[in-house]
């Protein structure tokens, strides 16, 4: 089993605190490559817990965004806009002290490395994308639409307390194509135990409406300025999140794509980590030149 520890960054721009997992090889690290892993919407770092018995030999940081698994929330007045989430990244990074490493992304994870990668090639040795090459997008004649929704919809409203455990996984699961044990293991650490039951962490914020997204034009734009080796696994049969055919025509886009279909769902990262892990490793060593 791979050496797994709580971890704690503090951004240098701004202060903020990212709580995360660090996987250290039993080995001397000196020379390892180095990776950045950033999980999907309302999941936290242990989405990638499975995987790292997998990524053997390999320094692995898996982040909590913030507002997610043990991350503090964005401050009151702030919301949570994609491309922060990018600058994140880049904070990481740089309390890391790593001038450069492999990202590891999976679903909105899959789509703030992708976007790193294009706006910072030269911090970005490889990219791993599970299920999430590029941001969502909206057509541009609904951004009216899209910022009264968010106007509209925005809105504290009170956390919902579970009765007990089981029922807030079942909760997590419900309406969705999570596997129930990945529901128990992201619970780990997104779950919190309070007067009455218990309760998700995550930030409420996180699931207000955008008041805009990109185009697929601009995406497709962002995707063909990545220079990083890209590997991108895809679940099979398509996950019902992302819509027929999306996915190939962005993987075109980029020059350098290795494309993977493994069975599973959307989190299929954690229904096969054997399976994703190895694909993962493979492609890092191969485009790893030491540090």
């Amino acid at each position: 089993m791979t050496r797994v520890a709580p971890v704690e960054l503090t951004l240098p721009a701004t202060g903020a605190r990212l709580a995360g997992l660090r996987a250290v090889p039993a080995a001397s690290t000196s020379g390892a490559p180095r990776v950045l892993a950033l999980h999907g919407w309302l999941d936290n770092a242990l989405t990638w817990r499975a995987a790292l018995d997998g990524l053997d030999g390999i320094e692995v940081v898996c982040i909590d965004f913030p507002g997610h698994g043990a991350s503090p929330p964005r401050p009151p007045a702030a919301r949570y806009h994609f491309d922060d989430y990018v600058f994140d990244v880049l904070g990481a990074l740089d309390a890391l002290g790593w001038d450069d490493a492999h990202l590891l992304g999976h679903s909105l994870g899959g789509a703030v490395a992708s976007v790193t990668a294009a706006a910072c090639p030269e911090r970005v040795r490889s990219l791993s994308v599970v299920e999430g090459l590029g941001p969502l997008t909206a057509p541009s004649d609904r951004t009216a639409g899209n910022w009264r929704k968010a106007v509209r919809t925005a809105r504290e409203r009170p956390r919902r307390v579970h009765p007990d455990r089981a029922s807030a996984v079942d909760a997590r699961v419900r309406n969705s194509d999570l596997p129930r044990a990945a529901a128990e293991r992201l619970a780990e650490r997104g779950l919190d135990e309070v007067d009455g039951g218990w309760q998700w962490r995550h930030d409420q914020r996180l699931t207000w409406p955008s008041t805009q997204r990109y185009t697929e034009a601009q995406v497709l734009d962002l995707l063909a300025a990545i220079d990083a080796p890209t590997l991108c696994v895809l679940a099979t049969p398509r996950s019902r999140l992302l819509p027929a055919g999306l996915m190939e025509r962005r993987a075109a886009a980029v020059r350098n794509l290795h494309l993977v279909e493994i069975e599973g769902g959307h989190h299929v990262h954690m229904q096969q980590p054997d399976a994703v892990s190895r694909r993962i490793k493979d492609h890092i060593h191969v485009h790893d030149t030491g540090h």
